[in-house]
């Protein structure tokens, strides 16, 4: 049996070498922010304001002008002596070394030094130094020489005999510094003073005890206004003033930006 067989005739293509890609989309995103806790806002600020006061009030305290320290660095009593006849006179002579201190960051021009000796709370007499400068948190000496004589002690005549009888002489000096700081363009006036009670021996002219006090303000009288015990000053006291002021003004803003 014979079989007749034909070819086939379905065409074929060929694979390609580089098949084309799969298109792909890409969807870009937006970086996702939560919203902010409120608790950690307030708290944020809370800090913020913290740290600005706690820097406006480090430089109120450091940088407000306080007034000067006096120190009386040495007294010596050079003589003393009470003539009698005809009238009762008294001559005195003082000599002080007074120390200043500028406890500031600018420097200080004080114009004058003001020395005065009292007897029971009465002026005897004044001596005067010249004025200078001292720079920023220094110091300066200055001398003074209190020399008066033939003072006649009328009102306290009878104290007078009663002090030469016990062979002790109690006196009051005072000095004064007054003065400008510099801060920048502004000047400020400023002034001190500090009080000593120095009691004489007569007979072998020399002084027996001295007790010396620095005071916060004064009149024009001889008598002193004891200050508290230990270095005071105004200006302190106003720095913790001003630091509560801007603590509440800083708990303020923060109430009204919560």
């Amino acid at each position: 049996m014979t079989s007749n067989s034909k070819p086939s005739s379905v065409p074929y293509t060929s694979l390609p070498s580089h098949p084309d890609p799969v298109p792909q989309n890409v969807i870009v995103l937006s970086y996702y922010h939560p919203p902010p806790n409120p608790s950690l806002v307030f708290l944020r600020r809370c800090i913020f304001f913290t740290f600005a006061i706690f820097l406006l009030s480090a430089a109120a305290f450091f940088l407000y002008p306080s007034d000067p320290t006096l120190q009386v660095a040495r007294i010596r009593l050079n003589h003393v002596r009470v003539n009698s006849p005809p009238k009762l006179t008294l001559d005195l002579s003082f000599s002080l070394v007074i120390r200043i201190r500028n406890r500031d960051f600018f420097s200080l021009d004080y114009s004058s030094l003001d020395v005065s000796v009292g007897y029971r709370g009465r002026e005897l007499g004044l001596v005067r130094s010249q004025g200078g400068k001292i720079r920023a948190r220094g110091s300066s000496y200055v001398n003074a020489l209190l020399d008066l004589n033939g003072l006649e002690i009328i009102h306290d005549v009878f104290y007078l005999i009663e002090d030469l009888a016990r062979g002790v002489i109690p006196f009051d000096t005072s000095t004064k510094v007054h003065g400008e700081l510099g801060l920048l363009f502004f000047k400020i006036p400023i002034k001190a003073r500090v009080s000593c009670e120095v009691y004489v021996n007569t007979d072998n002219q020399t002084i027996v005890r001295q007790d010396c006090y620095p005071e916060l303000g004064y009149g024009q009288g001889m008598a002193p206004t004891p200050a508290a015990q230990g270095p005071s000053s105004d200006g302190k006291a106003i720095d913790q003033g001003i630091a509560y002021i801007l603590l509440l003004v800083a708990l303020a803003v923060t109430y009204l930006f919560h």
